[in-house]
């Protein structure tokens, strides 16, 4: 990437802010709805020391905490402190090995930065970036309490992006890259209920290469490999950790959930994929539903010029079917509306589904998301849709169920937008089968909420659990 694009891509919400804070309880706008009690946490990059030609991927992971309670609406955030994290907060600059750079002294140990996903999973708060192992925060405090490897069952890698089984409990979990994290391994495996490794297995992709998301249903795992191509030759030879190679074309690697057979690999022509919405059986067909690039935005060739025309993102089925000899799986164009962060009713994860919600561009091809789209397989060409006011742009929307055993979508929206205008943001809480309506309730926030990347609902039950109290 240019330095031109990556000090663009500061831009806006992009930079960091530079403190922790307490706040609450906040003002709100509206009426919250007496159902919605738990606590959303989101987690993005946050440099202690922004770099203008740093890759915005890059940055300490700083977690937000918005707790909903009968007496309104309390705020908390807190830089998640890995060693990395204290190494340069005491050496005054940001150093180490950022995200795709060469250029800076590697530190003499690299916990990761922490900094793309936060959830709960065995009565422990986790963030989570895909390089490195999970870091435990406190449920409450957000203090950091430091990196898990689950009783050393695992070394390194491990996704941002693990998948929930809502019928069993597990946490089904992978690792990309191998020992030099740009390798073709893969190692997948299972979280039991209570937070202990299950299974774990070791396989090779057909190349290396970034693997940010995979796809969960009953009884398979699907992982996509688009060619963004990882190779440590490239990078010691002073180009890019991570290239675009579409001559390598696209695959999907199939494996039984219960570790049997042989993993299976199907193939189409080049694409890229970031994010999966869902994944599920049907019949002898296996589709997921993935947010489908032509190319990878915000990353060059091997040569490092950048990738020119990457265009957006849009939601696609993929589908793979069992019952035919040749391994070649079929995309198929769902909703015409571009977006990114797709999000389901977690309730269905792995399983047939109706429902699901992304941020979504405007008709103008914006780099800002600044819209909340909700899709309805069940008429993908209807349009509910709330468009923000101009100037403003949101983040992921978090779908929260009314009650545990609510239908399918009936429950609420929570995503955090940027209000350009005033330069600071607020949380809105939207009826999540009406996003067109607009606000429920608008929870006002006195500071910018940088863009982040993603977050996820606690319900009280769990939001304030802790092994360590």
């Amino acid at each position: 990437m240019s330095e031109h694009t990556n000090a663009e891509a500061f831009q806006a919400n992009l930079p960091p802010i530079d403190f922790e804070a307490d706040c609450g309880p906040l003002r709100v706008q509206g009426a919250l709805p007496s159902g919605l009690v738990g606590v959303l946490v989101r987690n993005g990059p946050n440099p202690l020391d922004p770099d203008p030609v740093q890759h915005w991927f890059a940055g300490h992971g700083m977690v937000h905490r918005f707790e909903f309670a009968e007496a309104g609406v309390t705020y908390r955030n807190r830089w998640v402190r890995t060693q990395r994290w204290l190494a340069e907060r005491e050496r005054g600059v940001a150093r180490g090995n950022v995200f795709g750079d060469t250029a800076h002294d590697a530190l003499p140990y690299d916990d990761g930065s922490a900094n793309t996903n936060v959830l709960m999973h065995g009565k422990r708060l986790l963030a989570l970036e895909e390089a490195h192992l999970p870091v435990e925060l406190h449920a409450r405090s957000l203090e950091t309490l430091g990196q898990i490897d689950f009783g050393g069952a695992l070394q390194r890698a491990f996704t941002a992006h693990p998948k929930l089984d809502p019928e069993t409990g597990e946490l089904l979990f992978f690792g990309y890259g191998g020992p030099n994290g740009l390798g073709t391994g893969i190692t997948a495996g299972s979280l039991d209920a209570t937070g202990h490794v299950t299974r774990l297995r070791r396989f090779d992709a057909p190349y290396a290469s970034m693997v940010h998301d995979f796809g969960m249903t009953a009884r398979h795992l699907l992982f996509p490999i688009t060619p963004l191509t990882a190779s440590l030759p490239r990078l010691r030879a002073g180009g890019p950790a991570y290239a675009w190679e579409p001559q390598f074309g696209s695959f999907v690697g199939v494996m039984r959930r219960d570790g049997s057979g042989e993993i299976e690999w199907w193939n189409r022509p080049a694409c890229f994929v970031f994010h999966v919405m869902n994944a599920w059986e049907q019949d002898d067909c296996l589709h997921m539903d993935v947010m489908q690039f032509d190319a990878p935005p915000n990353f060059p060739w091997p040569d490092g010029r950048p990738v020119e025309d990457a265009g957006h993102a849009r939601l696609c089925r993929w589908t793979l079917d069992l019952s035919r000899r040749a391994r070649v799986f079929t995309s198929q164009l769902i909703a015409d509306i571009s977006g990114e962060f797709p999000r389901i009713d977690e309730r269905f994860a792995g399983a047939p589904y109706r429902h699901g919600w992304l941020a979504a561009h405007s008709d103008d091809a914006s780099r800002l998301f600044t819209r909340i789209a909700h899709i309805d397989h069940a008429d993908p060409r209807s349009r509910d849709v709330f468009e923000l006011p101009e100037g403003d742009a949101t983040s992921e929307p978090v779908f929260v169920p009314r009650t545990p055993d609510a239908p399918e979508g009936d429950g609420w929206i929570l995503a955090v937008v940027f209000r350009g205008a005033q330069a600071r943001s607020d949380l809105l809480v939207l009826d999540a089968l009406n996003v067109a309506a607009g606000p429920l309730a608008t929870v006002e926030i006195p500071h910018r909420v940088p863009n982040g990347f993603h977050g996820n609902w606690l319900a009280r039950d769990s939001a304030n659990d802790s092994p360590n109290d």
